[in-house]
């Protein structure tokens, strides 16, 4: 007999990302993206969140809101944008959205709290997001230098050179922001045209750009 598990989210991801195209690939990628955890009924709760003033970190199970696989559909293998988008992985072996249960997890920094939400940074999630659990990031439990990571060994360098014209209308968190993102090349790994405009929705904003020699200029804000 198949067992299931019905949950629903205890709190909604507030950030910049309006949509999936610009989101850093992994959490802590971006620090300088922040953003808040805003509790539904019946969970927000002041006594929720006692002792969370003493952890600098938490992991969010989330829901893969935006995809396919929140419809249910799921792949066996997938093409992860480590490896360019040419070599195929089991989705075991994978942090793909196209799973049969559309969760994720992400390590987030604690900023603060500001009433009863929680200010985060960090986060590699889209506006909106739901949040099903939250757990604290306990150091000796969480932490294994030793382990092995497969092909995502390493962070990815930020390859890209980013150029955002002065006279936009950003303001300086914005711009260290915009500019950390970018440098991580949010465009798709199979799609690296030299030259097209590519946009970005980032805090109400369309930004586009486009990437010539490896530099990347914005050359728009709407």
């Amino acid at each position: 007999m198949e067992d299931s598990l019905l949950i629903k989210p205890v709190a909604y991801y507030r950030g910049p990302f309006g949509s999936k195209f610009g989101i850093p690939r992994q959490s802590s990628l971006a620090p300088d993206i922040h953003g808040r955890i805003v509790f539904a009924e019946p969970y927000r709760v002041r006594e929720a969140l006692r002792g969370l003033d003493g952890f600098s970190h938490i992991w969010l199970i989330w829901g893969f809101s935006a995809n396919r696989a929140a419809k249910g559909e799921w792949q066996p293998t997938v093409r992860p944008p480590r490896l360019g988008g040419n070599a195929a992985m089991g989705v075991w072996a994978t942090r793909s959205p196209y799973r049969p249960n559309p969760l994720g997890l992400s390590c987030v920094e604690v900023e603060g709290l500001d009433g009863l939400d929680i200010l985060v940074r960090g986060a590699d999630l889209m506006d909106g997001t739901p949040i099903y659990d939250i757990k604290p990031y306990i150091t000796y439990a969480d932490s294994r230098p030793q382990a092995v990571s497969g092909f995502a060994s390493a962070a990815p360098e930020k390859r890209l050179k980013v150029v955002i014209p002065p006279q936009l209308p950003l303001s300086l968190s914005q711009r260290q922001a915009l500019e950390e993102i970018l440098s991580l090349d949010p465009r798709p790994a199979y799609q690296d045209t030299e030259g097209r405009v590519y946009g970005l929705l980032f805090d109400g904003m369309d930004v586009r750009f486009r990437v010539t020699d490896g530099t990347l200029t914005v050359i728009g804000l709407d």
